[in-house]
C-alpha cells in the first residue's frame, strides 16, 4: 500500500506526551495487574439525568436533523448570557460576545490561529495544558513561557518577564483553577492581569475549564468579573467538567467582541456548528438548578481530603489543591526526575501518575494526580505507595 507523506505542518506539531503514558499503562494492564489510574483528566461520573433526558427529547425534533445555524443556536447564546449574569454578575451580549465551540479544547487551539501571524509571540503558562502548544504551532507563532512556581502560588509574576518579550507579545493564556497545579486566582491577580494586558496591548485568553470546582468554601473567580476584563480578552468555558459532558463536545467563548468574531469567522470555514440537540441539552444544563454541580464539587472535595490525608499519613509532604480535580505533588528527592518517579510508581505500585515534565519545564519535580476514582481506590493507592517505604 502506498504511503503518502504528511505535510510539514503535521510533522512540526508537538508530540503527544500522554500517548506514551497510555502505552506504558496498557502494557502493565495486559500483564494482568490491577492498575489505579490517577494520571487521567477524564471525568468518571455520568452526565446528570435531567440533561440526558433533555437531549433524548431534543433528538426527536426534526428541525434539529437539518444543519444547525453556522454560529450556533440563539437560545444557547441567551442561556450562556443568563448563566454568566446569574453566576458571576457579568453581562454578556448574546449576539456579539458569545462563540459556540466544539468543546473548550477546540477554542483554545483555534484562538492562536485567529489572533497570531507567523512569528508572533504568545505568553504561555509553564506548567500548563499541553494543547495550548498545539494551537500556537498551527498558527506558526512563538511561545514565551511564564513560570508558575509554588513560591508565587503558581501565578505568573509579570514583573519577572523580560521587557523585550512583553513588548512582542500579542496574547497570553491563563488557566484558573489551574491544570495541573490546582491553584486558584485572586481578584487582585486578575486586576493586575487586566492592567498588564492593557498597558502592553495583549489579548488575555482565560481557560475557565474548572470554573465550577473550588474547595474550602471558596468559589473560583471568572476573569470577566474583573473591571476592564472584557476589553482585554475572552474566557473559554466547557461543559465537560461542570456537567460531566466531556464526550458531548460542547463549550463556548465569551468576552471581547472582536475576538469572538474572529473565532466565529474561523469556525464558519470549518464547521456548521454543533448538533442542535446537544445545544438544547447544554442550554438546559445552564438554566436548570445547579444542584448537580454542587454535588459534584462536594464529591471532588471529599476525594481531595481523603487523598491528601492518606498521603500525609504515609509521610508524603503534600499540599491540598484549592480547585480543579487535580493534585500537584512533589517528587521525592531520591528520584532524578518526575518521569523516573512516575515510571517507578507504575511498575512497583501499579499506580498511574502523570509526570510533571509533560506540562512544561517548570513541571519537573512534580506529578499530577486526578481525583477521578473512588475514595476507596485513592486509599488503596496510598497503601501501595506506603509499602514501597519511600517516605
Amino acid at each position: 500500500m502506498k504511503t503518502f507523506e504528511q505535510s510539514h505542518l503535521l510533522n512540526t506539531l508537538p508530540k503527544q506526551f500522554f500517548a506514551n503514558l497510555v502505552a506504558k499503562v496498557n502494557k502493565i494492564v495486559e500483564q494482568g495487574y490491577d492498575v489505579i489510574n490517577l494520571g487521567q483528566g477524564n471525568p468518571d461520573q455520568p452526565t446528570p439525568k435531567h440533561i440526558i433526558e433533555a437531549m433524548q427529547k431534543a433528538v426527536e425534533n426534526p428541525e434539529y436533523h437539518k444543519y444547525s445555524p453556522f454560529r450556533g443556536q440563539q437560545f444557547l447564546k441567551e442561556a450562556i448570557a443568563t448563566f454568566y449574569e446569574r453566576e458571576y454578575s457579568v453581562k454578556i451580549d448574546p449576539a456579539k460576545e458569545v462563540a459556540i465551540l466544539f468543546g473548550g479544547k477546540a477554542g483554545l487551539v483555534e484562538v492562536p490561529q485567529c489572533l497570531l501571524n507567523p512569528g508572533d509571540v504568545i505568553l504561555v503558562p509553564d506548567p500548563g495544558y499541553p494543547d495550548y502548544w498545539s494551537g500556537v504551532e498551527l498558527a506558526r507563532a512563538k511561545m514565551e513561557m511564564m513560570p508558575l512556581e509554588r513560591e508565587n502560588q503558581f501565578l505568573p509574576d509579570y514583573n519577572r518577564l523580560p521587557e523585550d518579550v512583553v513588548a512582542k507579545a500579542k496574547a497570553m493564556f491563563l488557566n484558573y483553577p489551574n491544570n495541573p497545579t490546582g491553584a486558584t486566582a485572586t481578584s487582585e491577580f486578575f486586576q493586575e492581569t487586566v492592567e498588564f494586558a492593557t498597558q502592553n496591548d495583549i489579548c488575555v485568553v482565560h481557560d475557565f475549564a474548572y470554573g465550577a470546582i473550588g474547595f474550602d468554601g471558596k468559589r473560583p473567580i471568572s476573569f470577566l468579573e474583573t473591571e476592564g476584563a472584557k476589553e482585554t480578552g475572552i474566557e473559554i468555558y466547557t461543559f465537560s467538567k461542570t456537567f460531566n459532558m466531556a464526550g458531548w463536545r460542547i463549550g463556548f467563548a465569551v468576552g471581547n467582541p472582536s475576538v469572538i468574531e474572529a473565532l466565529n469567522l474561523l469556525q464558519d470555514h470549518m464547521y456548521v456548528s454543533v448538533f442542535s440537540a446537544i445545544q438544547e441539552a447544554a442550554a438546559h444544563a445552564l438554566l436548570s438548578p445547579q444542584t448537580c454541580v454542587e454535588e459534584l464539587n462536594a464529591l471532588y472535595e471529599s476525594r481531595r481530603n481523603v487523598l491528601i490525608h492518606a498521603f500525609r499519613e504515609i509521610g508524603w509532604d503534600v499540599t491540598a489543591p484549592a480547585g480543579s480535580f487535580f493534585a500537584w505533588l512533589p517528587v521525592p528527592k531520591e528520584f532524578a526526575s518526575s518521569q523516573a518517579f512516575s515510571d517507578y510508581m507504575l511498575e512497583k505500585a501499579h499506580v498511574v501518575m502523570a509526570p510533571g515534565n509533560g506540562f512544561g519545564d517548570y513541571g519537573e519535580g512534580y506529578v499530577r494526580l486526578g481525583l477521578l476514582t473512588s475514595e476507596e481506590r485513592l486509599v488503596e493507592a496510598a497503601k501501595r505507595i506506603k509499602a514501597l517505604n519511600l517516605f
